[in-house]
Order: C-alpha cells, then sequence, then structure tokens
C-alpha cells in the first residue's frame, strides 16, 4: 500500500498526463484510418472464406472456437493444431474436430449430438 506522500506524487503525475482524446463521438474519422481498413486483406473475406483458410494461411498464434449450443469455447495454439493436423488442414474441419472431441451434449442420436461451431475471425 502507497503511503500518502507517494498517493499525491501519482496523482500530481496522473494530473499532468494528456487524457485521451475527447472527439467528439459523431466527428468524421480520418481519411487515413479509412484506407488503412480498406487496404487490410481481411477486409475483403467473408465469414465463408476465412473458415476455408488453411492453418497455414492463418496468421494469428491462438485459434478458438466456440460452440453456439453450450457455449463452451475452446483455444489451441496454432503450432499445436498445426502438428496434429498438418498445416493444410482446413480451419473449419480442425475447430469442428476441437468441438466434437470434447463435446459434452451427447443425447445419442446423431442428429442432435455435437457441438454447433461459432467462428470467431483467426
Amino acid at each position: 500500500m502507497p503511503t500518502p506522500k507517494q498517493m499525491e506524487k501519482l496523482a500530481a503525475v496522473a494530473a499532468r498526463r494528456p487524457g485521451p482524446s475527447t472527439a467528439a463521438p459523431d466527428a468524421p474519422l480520418l481519411t487515413e484510418y479509412w484506407e488503412s481498413v480498406l487496404k487490410d486483406p481481411r477486409a475483403d473475406e467473408t465469414g465463408a472464406q476465412k473458415r476455408q483458410r488453411r492453418l497455414s494461411e492463418i496468421q494469428r498464434n491462438v485459434l478458438r472456437i466456440s460452440c453456439r449450443r453450450c457455449e463452451r469455447t475452446v483455444e489451441i495454439q496454432k503450432a499445436d493444431a498445426v502438428r496434429l493436423y498438418g498445416e493444410n488442414a482446413v480451419w473449419k474441419d480442425v475447430a469442428q474436430r476441437l468441438l466434437d472431441n470434447t463435446c459434452q451434449q451427447r443425447t445419442g442420436r446423431h442428429e442432435e449430438d455435437g457441438c454447433w461451431p461459432a467462428f470467431e475471425t483467426p
């Protein structure tokens, strides 16, 4: 716990620091911002295209998939996924396997068993 003198010193330093910008919420965004957004290669991809990417094409280190049915989330390191499924494996197939391997919703009926993947942006 800081002493009162240390707390006063921290408060003085915080008061001198410039705060976050106070731009109005309806202020137009800078042109540079929109240019960078549109130049991003992910801007042209649809959700289906993202799901069909191979593991070797995904830039993230951690891959995450969640289930719409049981609200469970599974994460795996990209290196582990490549080691287990190969770098040419499709993300959609890997994600479904990850959920199915740990599915907790088993009814015994094929139509009802398994998780329903909700793909997050990899």
